[in-house]
């Protein structure tokens, strides 16, 4: 597989960018939704990936969908959850999905920072990244049909949160002082481009926003909505440290890999009492 997440260089960076060039800039990268990217330098990709929860947003709303007709039309728990863990395949050309198989294969290589990242630019997927892919999709369909055996509205909510850490788990990524792993690319183009406070801040409103949301299912949701959100970003930040240290580095398949253990831990910890 290649770095699908794979852009143009930057162009040099105006003074700001507003904040419609920043939501274009995340839903045009991050989704197949159309958005037509007017910017691509260092001021719309800060922008742009403090946006990236509302392109979570749009996406786990769009991907709770089918799962609630189906469930509403006679549909069992099971087939619904794999109906909404596909569709935020499809609507991100399952970019990070390959780049979860990518970064999976790069760090099971056991070689060189410079070898591991030959290997995630290749085209074919190795023996890593197929059991990786296969273990995270069962234990996403699996939590989510849990959740919505338990009621249609848990587990609508719960795939909107999943999608939304995902994206958040971005958004800390590209705070400033986590370096690119290789110029080009989406990794070089939005590494370290969200100031630290913002993307705190970024992430404390999403946590607030979950526990509001589940807050009509009771206290307890809303206390469980919350944790899986932190507990999204924890996954997330502990392999984000392990691929500094082995890629030297973020690229965009680590960002990719990044977004799925979030939405995968969200789903676990929703499934779980």
């Amino acid at each position: 597989m290649t770095d699908s997440f794979d852009g143009p260089p930057l162009t040099p960076p105006p003074e700001r960018a507003s904040f419609l060039d920043g939501v274009r800039f995340a839903f045009g990268t991050l989704t197949v939704l159309p958005a037509r990217i007017t910017r691509w330098d260092r001021p719309a990709a800060r922008t742009g990936m403090a946006c990236a929860p509302l392109a979570g947003l749009v996406v786990g709303l769009l991907a709770a969908l089918p799962g609630v007709l189906l469930l509403l039309l006679g549909g069992g728990p099971l087939l619904a959850a794999t109906l909404t863990v596909a569709a935020p395949a499809a609507l991100t050309r399952a970019l990070h999905l390959d780049g979860l198989a990518d970064t999976a294969d790069g760090l099971g290589s056991a070689k060189p920072a410079g070898e591991a990242l030959r290997i995630m630019k290749q085209s074919d997927i190795g023996p890593f990244g197929v059991v990786t892919l296969i273990v995270v999709l069962l234990l996403q369909v699996a939590a989510l049909s849990e959740i919505y055996a338990d009621s249609w509205v848990r587990g609508a909510l719960a795939a909107v949160v999943a999608a939304v850490a995902a994206r958040l788990a971005m958004t800390l990524a590209c705070r400033e002082g986590v370096p690119a792993a290789r110029p080009g690319g989406l990794g070089a183009a939005v590494a370290g481009a969200v100031p630290r406070r913002a993307a705190v801040l970024i992430a404390l409103l999403a946590v607030v926003a979950a526990a509001a949301a589940a807050l009509p299912l009771g206290p307890a949701a809303a206390a469980q909505y919350a944790a899986a959100v932190l507990a999204a970003l924890l996954a997330a930040e502990l392999l984000l440290r392990r691929c500094v240290r082995r890629f030297d580095g973020v690229t965009g398949d680590v960002f990719g890999a990044l977004a799925e253990v979030a939405a995968t831990t969200a789903l676990i910890v929703l499934a779980l009492g």
